[in-house]
């Protein structure tokens, strides 16, 4: 039978001992408590010594007990005041008292029968009554007692005096589980011992001077068990949010996408929604639906003829025969500053710079909408918009993308397109995907970009786009059934989440 020099030495004292306290075979050993627990595992799997637990629920005081303990409890100096003057105000018992003592005070006298209450000049006056000149010793009193005169008592004993709930509601104590180890050597164990164990220095690492010297053969060399179970470590990783959304922007790069970035979450209202063809008066635009900076209140709008393209189309079409929204068309509305309500902003700008035809672009932008929290909807969360321009696209193109998005790229078992609507796209859809715990979830809206849109930021081609609400998208790909989850803070989830691709 092999031992581990762990092992060896453990049984050599616990041979002397026969029957020992855990901590006090690791006194004797001189070893780690890790070290020697393993090593009364490794002698019990032998049957070389048996490992007793029995674990129990004990009271111990708190810091404020401690104190209590020396000063005696808030009531019992209350109480010492009211005896010495007869009657008292609250500013009286504040020369004996902290803040957060008095408060519950007068309940707790009146509770006890030790004081009566009533009012003089408006302040509350409280005088000790006969059984407050009569008080004796309370059950929570010997318990306090108890509990000072040992480091932890047993909590069966102290609910024989008052329920530790009543102690932990007033901060006085806590209750704790504590376990009681004993080992004890078996016959197996005593033979071994009585026939000699040869105790070897133990290394684990085999250096050049044990070599040279010649000393490896009077040493023991460690062994280890690969398949010992062991703490777990969890190394530093991306947030698992984090990594998702850094693996979506792979996969669009790997299928030709050309990514579109801008530095700041703050947009004029003219790139949010008058550039996409979104009239001002469009009810999205009210506080009810986006957000607006108090200050600064407004930005620029940007130079040049584009301005000017966007106003026509608004006000009668522009030159795309379209009769536009019909009304006049106001730069003062257009330059106010908001943080960013979507994605497709960033779609306009890009058109408005210039695109390559055939071209594809993607974003993934944080977007900022009023709306109430719960499992599916956040008021900061991730969107993912794009683009594709081409002479000969068509509706079935973009239906064909949307689905090869939320399947390979989201893993959607399901999807299914609904018609829509959006001021900026004709036709429009809205997609959604079958979640196993949420059921269908509306996760982003597409279409073709209008000509009175794509014509006043200078293209002169079919513009399929869309925009996911990929937060929604990573609730399937993270395995979670609330969105808040995402952010969430609990270091169970964020080092045991895994993406499935």
């Amino acid at each position: 039978m092999e031992l581990s020099y762990q092992e060896k030495l453990t049984l050599i004292k616990l041979g002397e001992l026969k029957k020992a306290k855990f901590e006090e075979l690791v006194e004797k050993t001189g070893l780690e408590q890790v070290a020697v627990m393993r090593a009364v595992l490794g002698l019990q799997a032998k049957g070389l010594a048996k490992l007793h637990e029995r674990s129990e629920k004990v009271v111990k005081l708190t810091e404020t007990g401690r104190e209590y303990a020396k000063i005696s409890l808030p009531e019992w100096r209350a109480l010492k005041v009211l005896k010495e003057k007869g009657k008292a105000t609250l500013d009286d018992l504040r020369e004996v008292l902290s803040g957060d003592e008095l408060k519950p005070i007068v309940g707790l006298l009146r509770r006890e029968g030790w004081a009566s209450v009533r009012k003089e000049n408006g302040k509350l006056v409280l005088e000790v009554t006969e059984k407050g000149l009569k008080a004796e010793e309370r059950p929570i009193d010997r318990a306090l007692k108890l509990l000072a005169e040992k480091e932890s008592v047993p909590a069966k004993e102290i609910e024989k005096l008052v329920p530790i709930k009543e102690l932990k509601r007033r901060k006085i104590g806590e209750e704790e589980t504590v376990t009681e180890r004993t080992v004890e050597i078996t016959p197996a164990g005593e033979e071994l011992v009585k026939k000699g164990i040869e105790l070897k220095k133990e290394v684990s690492v085999l250096t050049p001077e044990l070599i040279k010297s010649g000393k490896w053969r009077e040493v023991e060399f460690r062994r280890f068990d690969i398949k010992a179970p062991v703490r777990r470590i969890y190394p530093g990783k991306k947030q698992p949010y984090r990594a998702f959304l850094d693996k979506i922007r792979k996969r669009l790069i790997e299928m030709g996408f050309i990514e579109m970035t801008v530095e700041s979450l703050i947009e004029t209202q003219f790139w949010n929604f008058d550039a996409l063809f979104q009239p001002q008066n469009h009810p999205a635009r009210e506080w009810t639906d986006t957000y607006q900076l108090k200050y600064p209140k407004s930005g620029y709008l940007p130079e040049g003829e584009l301005v000017e393209r966007v106003k026509a189309a608004h006000e009668y079409g522009g030159s795309t025969g379209s009769r536009g929204w019909g009304y006049t068309w106001s730069p003062e509305r257009a330059m106010l500053l908001m943080p960013r309500a979507h994605g497709t902003a960033l779609s306009g700008r890009q058109l408005a710079k210039g695109v390559e035809i055939p071209g594809k672009y993607f974003t993934i932008q944080r977007v900022f909408r009023p709306d109430v929290l719960d499992r599916t909807h956040l008021i900061e969360f991730n969107q993912v918009d794009g683009f594709v321009a081409g002479e000969d696209l068509t509706f079935r193109h973009l239906l064909g993308i949307l689905r090869r998005f939320a399947v390979e790229i989201a893993g959607a078992k399901k999807v299914k397109f609904l018609p829509d609507y959006y001021p900026f796209t004709e036709p429009s859809v809205q997609m959604s995907a079958y979640h196993p715990e949420l059921g269908w979830v509306e996760f982003g809206g597409a279409g073709i970009f209008r000509e009175e849109m794509t014509k006043a930021l200078g293209i002169d081609a079919p513009v399929i786009a869309w925009g996911i609400g990929i937060d929604r998208l990573a609730m399937f790909k993270l395995g979670i059934d609330d969105i808040r989850y995402l952010f969430s803070y609990d270091l169970k989830w964020l080092r045991e989440a895994k993406l499935v691709w």
